[in-house]
């Protein structure tokens, strides 16, 4: 049988962390980070905040538009039943069509804008604390 040479690791006894204590590196100060995440937190509340109270509004313009859209039909039927010949009565259907195609128009613009601009304020609070940290990166404490 042929004798296997034992093979020992040639850094096993090496201490590493000798060589690594003569270097003084400067360690992060670990409660800024957690401070400027916390701030990253707020702000990204804020803009859901935002974005939902928009939705919320939203939702309530829509209702308040789809029940007078109900009551404006309701009035034009019964205008409508209540007209004598053809011609008032086609006449009422036009003036009908056109304003429920106006209304809607002006509807879906109203409701559109409201979108953007509660969006455009849920953007400006994460684009302003984007712009500190940032700025914040600039000047990293570190602990000596």
């Amino acid at each position: 049988m042929v004798a296997v040479p034992s093979f020992k690791y040639p850094f096993a006894d090496f201490d590493f962390t000798k060589v690594v204590g003569d270097f003084k590196l400067p360690m992060l100060d670990v409660e800024s980070l957690i401070e400027a995440q916390r701030r990253n937190v707020q702000a990204f509340t804020a803009a859901n905040q935002t974005v939902f109270e928009v939705y919320k509004g939203i939702a309530q313009r829509q209702a308040d538009m789809a029940k007078v859209a109900l009551e404006d039909l309701s009035k034009a039927g019964s205008d409508m039943i209540a007209a004598g010949s053809i011609e008032e009565k086609t006449a009422k259907n036009a003036d009908l069509v056109k304003k429920t195609y106006e209304s809607a128009i002006a509807n879906a613009k109203e409701l559109a804008e409201l979108y953007v601009k509660g969006h455009a304020e849920a953007f400006e609070t994460i684009n302003k604390r984007v712009s500190e940290a940032l700025d914040e990166m600039k000047v990293v404490s570190f602990k000596k």
